[in-house]
């Protein structure tokens, strides 16, 4: 016998349901507390189902809060949910399928989804071929709710279905053909939704896909003029896949799908005309297809252009001239914000080898393109749409054909820039700056012209044309600092900036952030030429700071710590320390903990700090004492989530930022930091070990780089707790690369640590080190940092131990040399060879199978000091004794002009 609702508990259910939709806080929180108490009753979950499938006689908005309530509970706790009860609901739902209401319909289809997800398809065998099914019944809602189902199982278990089932099949084999046979439904809907859901496995080069692409595309291309909007954004998006998939399928009728996407990406429809827009953008990025744009470019750059005008459901939201920069911005104004945790890297030489990704989440190479960026501080870019997408094509596009695209973009440009209607001459600003990059050198003789006009147009009367204007002659900066010219800092360069500061002023917010940002970007690209404009540049970021509202200040701190990674030390002067420090300690000293402030003003302060260096120290203790605060405060409230589930546990951001000022703070003040550290010493090493063994990769990983800042500058006070660091930290050096960055970090202070311990402290853990650093060095496939630092702390261990390293150093001695030969000269590197070459006196055989490797590798050096210069005499020489009269046919294998440098330099 079915399961049966208690009827009075029922009926209090459902007038708890009813009563969610007051807009009374004081009734939503007793309701919230009565549904946690309802969680912990067995069958509650019976119930929530029972009103959802069941009692059809209720409002659909009743039903569907039950099954909202159903499936976060399936979520929250589905391996808690008895077997039998589980069976319940599945059996249950899969006779409800076909509900005539469609809200009911799809948060039961969610239901459905989220335990397929979440229990794996094998484990509810009967699922997949009763959906197939019920495609086949002659009732609407039946076959779309099957659908509705399909497509989030898709979403969800992709790769699931490509896997074979226990009788072998494998379950897209069955379900594409039938998908593709919708593409000619008489529904829209169901139409789209076949589309879409095909086009999945198109984007992953699902294997289950091939066999029917021939078919796929036939299909697909039967509806390329269909009249639902929904189903030609589908068509589109498909074609974009296969553009970036399946190019070879499109070759034989090429010349008709560009045709296509160009009438397509010119739709009165926006979304329709964004969605044909990204073809561009992805044909674009397929060098193979590139070539054979060449001849539509005439049509295709005319069409981008046009379609970067404002809308004029754009200007309903953005087109605000007003002077509102004494209006107060709301919360849900401002973008969260996250950080990056700090990794320490090196340089290589030019022409070294580049950056690879390592396996790993820790992929930190992300694209820089402001066109893609969800975090973009110009709220011109802040959402995709056609403006947008029209444009970033025209940036890829102006990159693959370079001053080639400048034949049919200077026509139109010079239209549009001359045009009075202020809608048109915005589009072509825009245009301007999207061709920058790509363009630069044929746009070279006609910028000492538009660049003027640009700096004039940061004055116009509309404030989206201003604002434009300010990011295009950013793209420029470059060219304004470096270009052919005569005196273009005087001539070109200082309008630009002089322009953009009083830009910054503006009395439109939207104006300041665009001015705000573009500064930015020229202090980035200006680097050391900052230093002469310091002066008037903190007048107006200190006047900027009394001007600018709570969304706009996040890009100035921004803007404060680019200058002080541009100018460096020239920042640490008195008078430029009392003007900028105090309006950002106030701020500082205002926020609370939870405030979205906090993560940009503390990467300002790291920035500063570093800048500053000395000049820290007067703000450095009440800046160091928060920060221990924040941290301790907020792992004790992540302790107390661990023991109690009614703690929400804290997002451990803020430990990030937090553990990285502090590193700033020790890096700018030395050793004089030793006393700040000692004030809470056990305290503070206490909290950085329980930061070391967080379950939060990127709170070790800056937890790992401000161990090595401490063992630098530090280290008396690490010493007593040394073997507890030891501990936690040898298991970070991981041996499957989980974690690149926190692996790269702990290596890299492992090596930090042995320069101040000494082979007295160090010894014990030589062994245990080896065996985790050693494989990192030598497989070739671990990112290039990685790989870099791992071998630097080799030869730092080698320098301390090296009578327990060098026995070893047949093992890494042609994959160190090799690894370390393009990175700079520095000071790491300088101990990395003083360590090996200490270790080849003590294990000269150790090299001979590496020594044309070590040649190179010591020829790499450009200026070493007169300490390493004699060590590589001296190991040559000793080298050379030892081979005697074999020294001559080893060093044949070198080339002739490597030869006689290794004569010059080290006398070999």
């Amino acid at each position: 016998m079915d399961w049966q609702p208690e009827p009075e508990s029922l009926k209090q259910l459902i007038q708890l349901f009813n009563s969610t939709q007051t807009a009374d806080n004081v009734i939503q929180q007793q309701n919230n507390q009565r549904l946690e108490e309802l969680r912990k009753v067995p069958d509650f979950i019976n119930y929530l189902l029972f009103v959802l499938v069941v009692m059809k006689e209720e409002n659909s908005m009743v039903r569907a809060v039950a099954g909202l309530l159903l499936k976060n509970n399936v979520r929250q706790g589905f391996a808690a949910i008895p077997p039998h009860v589980l069976d319940y609901v599945k059996h249950k739902s899969i006779d409800a399928i076909g509900d005539p209401d469609t809200l009911v319909r799809h948060t039961l289809g969610t239901v459905i989804a989220t335990i397929v997800t979440l229990g794996k398809i094998r484990n509810w065998p009967e699922i997949l071929p009763r959906l197939m099914q019920l495609l086949d019944s002659s009732e609407y809602p039946v076959v779309e709710g099957a659908w509705d189902i399909l497509r989030k199982i898709c979403e969800e278990r992709d790769h699931e279905l490509e896997e074979p089932m226990d009788d072998g099949t494998r379950p897209l084999n069955v379900m594409v053909p039938k998908f593709v046979s919708f593409f000619s439904s008489e529904s829209p809907a169901l139409r789209e939704y076949a589309i879409s859901t095909t086009t999945l496995f198109v984007g992953q080069r699902s294997e289950c896909m091939q066999p029917m692409i021939d078919t796929f595309v036939v299909e697909l291309f039967k509806r390329a003029n269909d009249d639902n909007p929904e189903v030609l954004k589908a068509v589109c998006k498909a074609v974009v896949a296969l553009v970036e998939t399946r190019p070879d399928k499109l070759m034989p009728e090429l010349e008709n799908v560009i045709n296509y996407m160009i009438h397509t990406t010119q739709h009165d429809d926006p979304e329709i005309a964004m969605e044909a827009c990204e073809f561009w953008l992805s044909f674009c990025e397929q060098e193979e297809l590139v070539e054979s744009l060449k001849p539509f470019l005439g049509r295709v750059i005319p069409t981008l252009m046009r379609g970067m005008m404002y809308s004029d459901e754009d200007l309903l939201l953005l087109d605000n001239d007003d002077d509102n920069a004494v209006v107060p911005d709301l919360d849900q104004d401002i973008k969260p914000r996250h950080h990056r945790a700090r990794t320490h890297e090196h340089h290589q030489t030019e022409g070294g080898a580049g950056s690879s990704n390592g396996e790993g989440e820790d992929d930190d190479d992300d694209d820089d393109d402001e066109y893609f960026s969800d975090d973009d501080d110009d709220d011109v870019y802040a959402e995709w749409n056609l403006r947008k997408c029209s444009a970033a094509s025209l940036d890829v596009m102006s990159s693959a054909f370079g001053d080639q695209l400048l034949e049919f973009v200077l026509p139109v440009l010079r239209e549009e820039l001359d045009s009075d209607d202020w809608r048109v001459k915005e589009a072509g600003i825009l245009a301007l700056g999207a061709i920058a990059d790509g363009c630069l050198s044929g746009m070279e003789p006609h910028m000492s012209t538009l660049l003027p006009f640009l700096i004039r147009w940061f004055k116009d009367e509309k404030a989206l044309v201003r604002s434009i204007a300010c990011w295009s002659a950013s793209r420029y900066g470059k060219w304004a600092l470096f270009g052919s010219e005569p005196n273009t800092m005087k001539v070109y360069f200082e309008p630009l900036l002089g322009g953009l500061l009083e830009t910054m002023m503006d009395n439109n917010k939207r104006v300041q952030e665009a001015a705000c940002s573009a500064f930015a970007t020229i202090e980035e690209e200006a680097g050391q030429y900052m230093v002469a404009y310091i002066q008037p540049i903190l007048e107006t970021l200190v006047r900027a700071f009394s001007l600018y509202q709570r969304k706009n200040l996040i890009i100035l701190y921004d803007a404060v710590g680019t200058l002080a990674e541009a100018v460096g030390p020239e920042l640490n002067q008195p008078q430029f320390v009392q003007m900028l420090m105090p309006p950002i300690v106030e701020r500082w000293n205002n926020l609370q903990t939870d405030d979205q402030h906090m993560f940009p003003i503390f990467e300002c302060l790291s920035a500063t700090a570093l800048a500053l260096g000395a000049g820290f120290a007067p703000y450095a203790q009440h800046i160091y004492d928060r920060s221990v605060q924040i941290i301790a405060e907020t792992m004790q409230v992540y302790q107390q989530s661990l023991a109690d589930i009614s703690v929400e546990p804290p997002s451990r951001d803020i430990v990030i930022v937090a553990l990285d000022l502090i590193s700033a703070i020790v890096q700018a003040l030395g050793e004089d930091s030793q006393s700040l550290v000692a004030q809470h010493n056990s305290f503070a090493l206490q909290l950085i070990g329980m930061c070391m063994v967080d379950p939060e990769a990127n709170v070790r990983q800056s937890t790992f780089a401000l161990l090595g800042d401490l063992a630098m500058h530090c280290f008396p006070l690490l010493l007593p707790q040394l073997e507890g660091i030891m501990q936690n930290l040898i298991p970070q050096i991981g041996r499957n690369f989980s974690h690149v960055n926190v692996c790269n970090n702990a290596a890299w202070s492992v090596g930090e640590v042995a320069l101040k311990a000494g082979e007295e402290h160090m010894k014990s853990y030589v062994n245990p080190l080896l065996e985790r650093l050693v494989p990192l060095l030598n497989n070739e496939n671990v990112q290039v940092t990685l790989a870099e630092n791992a071998a630097i702390t080799i030869g730092r261990l080698g320098l301390v131990c090296p009578s327990a390293v060098a026995p070893h150093l047949e093992a890494f001695a042609q994959r160190w040399c090799i690894v370390l030969a393009p990175v700079n000269d520095n000071e790491e590197k300088a101990s990395a060879f003083r360590g090996m070459m200490t270790m080849i006196g003590t294990n000269p055989q150790g090299i001979s199978k590496a020594f044309l490797f070590f040649c190179q590798a010591a020829l790499n050096w450009q200026t070493p000091d007169h300490v390493l210069l004699d060590m590589f005499v001296q190991t040559f020489a000793g080298l050379k004794q030892l081979a005697g009269s074999e020294w001559e046919s080893s060093l044949s294998l070198l080339d002739p002009q490597s030869r006689q440098a290794l004569n010059e330099r080290f006398n070999a």
